[in-house]
C-alpha cells in the first residue's frame, strides 16, 4: 500500500519548510531508514529519512520550494502502484495526518482492515530514535483501569540510545497493555490500547495500530521531564519503599535485577525510604558460600560460578552496527606518532587560566575540525549509490557508558573554540552516562575519535563508525628516550591510529590528512593564527 509523506514538522517553531535537496528521485528504490531529502527549518537545515521501502512514486515539493507543515511531499509504494485515489484525498486511500494539539505532535494513522471506533486508540511502539528497531518498557506509570489524561506520561521506554519517557496523546481509560514492564517488541507492535471504561476491546487486538512519529513534543527525554502531578506521585512510589507484597523498585534497578537474573525478593533496598537502587543490585552478592560448603571436598573445585546477562538494547545495536562496518567496509589503517612536548606546555598554560580547564583531547577535537576542513575528502561518508563530502564539521566523541559506547555529537566543531568543546564534551558525556542525551544529540556525525590514552592504551584500531569514511583512535602520552637534533632527550609521545573506509578515502588522502593534522597538535598555537 502507498505511504503519503507529509512535510515534517522538524522543530518546535517550525510551521513551514523549504526542500534543500532530494537525495532520490522518481523511480529510485527507497530502503526504510535513507535519507530522502534535505528540508531547511527556521531554524536550521536538516535530513529526512524514511521510514518506509518501496519505489519513490511522487514527488510534492521540488528542490528549493516552500510549503506548509503537512504539505504532501512524496509517496512511496510499489512500482506501478495508484495513487491517483491518494492525491485526490480518496477516504479509502488516503493516510491522514491528524493534528492532536497546536503543538508539534502529529499521528500517522492506517487504515485498519477493521472499522476502529473513534473513541478507541490502538497505541504502537514507537520509533525513538533513527537507529531504533525495538523497545523495552522499562516502567508502566499507570495500569490497566487507570484514568489517562492527554499528556500524561504513559511510560518510560528503553531504546538502543536512551531510556525516555512516552507520553499519551488521548485521554481515556487504559484498557489494555501489551507489553509487561522488562518485555520488548518491535517498533510498531501494539503497547496499549486507551478508550471508554468497559468498552469492549477484543476486536482491536489484531486491527493495525497507529503510527506516532515521535516529536520533541510528545517524548521527554529523562534529562528534562515534564511529568504531571499525578504521574510524578506513582513515580515516586515505584522508588521508594515494599509494601502490601508488591516490590517498589527504580526502574534502573529492575532492569538492572532482571538482567543479572537476580530476584529482588532476596533485596533490601540501601535507599532513602528502603527504596531499591542501583547500587544494590551491583553490591548484591547469591548466597551460595553455604551450598558449596555442604558439598564433598571431591566436587567443591568443579563449581562454576557465573552469571547470564540478556542483551540491552544498546548492545543489540552495537553489535549489528559494528558487524555492519566490519563486514561491509574495508577497514585500513594508518598510524603516526606525535612529540606532545609543546602540546603539554600549551594546555599547562590554558589551564592557569582561572575557571579553564582543558584535556588534550580538547585540544585533539579542535585539531581534528580544523584538519577536516583542509581536507575535505576525508569529511566524507558512503552510501550505497554515493559519496557525500560534508561542508560543515560534526565530531562525534567515543564515550564509555554501563552498557557500551555512545557517541554523542559536536555540531559545527569547527567554529568552536578549545574552551567551547572542553565545555561541551563534559556536558555531553556527563548526560551520555545518566542516560539523558536526546537523539538528536547523537546524529549526524561526519568524524569521530575514540580516546582511551586515559587508561594507559598506548595504541589500538576502531571500528568506523557508519556511514562515517574515518575514525581516529587516540593512544596515551608516554615518556620515553627520543633523539633530537642528534642527541637522546627524555620526551613525550602519542600515537594515533586512522581506520578508513577504502571505498572512500585512498591511502593518500588519509596520510595528508595525518600530515595536516600533526603539526596542528605539536603546536596548537598554530591553531589560534
Amino acid at each position: 500500500m502507498a505511504e503519503l509523506i507529509k512535510m515534517p514538522r522538524l522543530s518546535d517553531t517550525m510551521e513551514e519548510g523549504t526542500v534543500a535537496t532530494w537525495f532520490k528521485k522518481v523511480g529510485d528504490k527507497v530502503e526504510e531508514g535513507e535519507i530522502l531529502a534535505e528540508i531547511e527549518t527556521d531554524k536550521a537545515t536538516m535530513e529526512f529519512e524514511s521510514f518506509y521501502e518501496g519505489t519513490l512514486l511522487y514527488i510534492g515539493i521540488n528542490e528549493n520550494e516552500t510549503a506548509k507543515v503537512d504539505a504532501p511531499l512524496a509517496i512511496i509504494g510499489e512500482p506501478g502502484e495508484d495513487i491517483d485515489s491518494i492525491l485526490g484525498n480518496s477516504p479509502k486511500n488516503e493516510i491522514k495526518n491528524e493534528t492532536v494539539t497546536e503543538e508539534d505532535k502529529t499521528i500517522q494513522i492506517e487504515q485498519a482492515e477493521t472499522e476502529v471506533d473513534e473513541d478507541v486508540h490502538v497505541i504502537s511502539m514507537p520509533r525513538l530514535s533513527d537507529t531504533m528497531e525495538e523497545g523495552t518498557v522499562a516502567t508502566w506509570f499507570k495500569k490497566v483501569g487507570d484514568q489517562v489524561e492527554e499528556g500524561e506520561i504513559l511510560a518510560e521506554i528503553e531504546t538502543d540510545k536512551a531510556t525516555m519517557e512516552f507520553e499519551a496523546f488521548y485521554s481515556g481509560n487504559l484498557l489494555h497493555v501489551g507489553l509487561k514492564e522488562g518485555d520488548s517488541a518491535k517498533v510498531d507492535s501494539l503497547l496499549a490500547i486507551i478508550g471508554p471504561k468497559g468498552k469492549d476491546i477484543s476486536r482491536y487486538l489484531n486491527v493495525p495500530t497507529k503510527k506516532v512519529e515521535v516529536t520533541k513534543e510528545n517524548v521527554v527525554a529523562e534529562s528534562k521531564p515534564e511529568i504531571k502531578k499525578a504521574d510524578q506521585a506513582i513515580q515516586n512510589t515505584s522508588e521508594v519503599i515494599k509494601s502490601n507484597d508488591r516490590i517498589f523498585i527504580s526502574p534502573l534497578a529492575k532492569k538492572l535485577a532482571n538482567e543479572r537474573g537476580i530476584d529482588i525478593n532476596q533485596l533490601k533496598g540501601s535507599g532513602e525510604n528502603g527504596r531499591i537502587i542501583k547500587s544494590d543490585i551491583e553490591n548484591f552478592k547469591a548466597p551460595v558460600q553455604s551450598s558449596i560448603a555442604k558439598m564433598p571436598s571431591s566436587t567443591q573445585s568443579s563449581i562454576e560460578d557465573y552469571y547470564e546477562v540478556n542483551h540491552s538494547q544498546m548492545r543489540k545495536v552495537i553489535a549489528k552496527r559494528l558487524s555492519e562496518s566490519k563486514f561491509s567496509a574495508p577497514h585500513y589503517y594508518l598510524n603516526i606518532e606525535l612529540d606532545m612536548s609543546e602540546t603539554i606546555a600549551f594546555r599547562k598554560q590554558c589551564n592557569s587560566i582561572p575557571d579553564t580547564k582543558i584535556s588534550f583531547n580538547d585540544i585533539i577535537v579542535k585539531a581534528c575540525a580544523v584538519a577536516l576542513k583542509n581536507n575535505p575528502s576525508v569529511n566524507s561518508q558512503w552510501f550505497d549509490d554515493k559519496i557525500r563530502y560534508n561542508n560543515f564539521v560534526n565530531i562525534g566523541v567515543a564515550v564509555g557508558v554501563e552498557d557500551g559506547l555512545i557517541v554523542p555529537v559536536l555540531k559545527n566543531a569547527d567554529k568552536m573554540s578549545v574552551a567551547d568543546i572542553s565545555r561541551s564534551v563534559k556536558e555531553m558525556a556527563g548526560m551520555a552516562r545518566d542516560k539523558k542525551l536526546t537523539p538528536e544529540m547523537m546524529q549526524g556525525s561526519t568524524f569521530t575519535i575514540s580516546n582511551l590514552g586515559m587508561f594507559g592504551i598506548e595504541s589500538f584500531t576502531s571500528i568506523i563508525n557508519s556511514p562515517n569514511s574515518v575514525i581516529l583512535s587516540v593512544g596515551s602520552i608516554v615518556e620515553k628516550p627520543v633523539v633530537k637534533d642528534g642527541s637522546i632527550v627524555v620526551g613525550n609521545t602519542m600515537k594515533l591510529t586512522l581506520a578508513c573506509d577504502h571505498r572512500v578515502v585512498d591511502g593518500l588522502t588519509g596520510a595528508k590528512f595525518l600530515q595536516s593534522l600533526k603539526p596542528l597538535i605539536e603546536n596548537p598555537l598554530s591553531m589560534l593564527i
